[in-house]
């Protein structure tokens, strides 16, 4: 039996060094249409801006402040996935489907599920730094 050609998609990244460079602008290009059309991203970005500037001037050790600024880019990451995810769902069809609901509905679930970590990490750092 012959082995079937797999098609490549045209807008494949390109090899090398370009495609590094054309990755880092397609990253930017995301954070732009997120930041542009995503209200929970903006509300998350300012959290998380917030976030990083108290970690950083908390007086937690060094491995404190890079778990808890961690936990807080990590809300910004489970956002962007669950945007793409219904921008997919959005893009195939508007048509109401249980199963678009579920796709939707996960994200959603993955982005509350990042939070509670967020939430419990800095939650642990605090009370151990000044209530312990």
């Amino acid at each position: 039996m012959p082995a079937k050609e797999q098609a490549v998609s045209e807008f494949k990244s390109k090899s090398g060094f370009k495609r590094i460079f054309s990755a880092f602008f397609y990253s930017i290009d995301g954070f732009k249409s997120a930041w542009k059309n995503e209200h929970a991203f903006r509300q998350e970005l300012v959290l998380v801006v917030i976030g990083i500037v108290a970690a950083l001037v908390l007086p937690v050790s060094a491995f404190e402040k890079l778990m808890m600024i961690a936990v807080l880019l990590l809300i910004l990451v489970v956002e962007l996935l669950n945007s793409a995810i219904e921008a997919v769902v959005d893009r195939v069809s508007l048509e109401r489907h249980s199963l678009s609901k579920n796709a939707k509905d996960f994200g959603s679930a993955a982005v509350l599920l990042t939070l509670i970590i967020a939430v419990a990490t800095w939650s642990v750092i605090l009370f151990n730094r000044f209530y312990y």
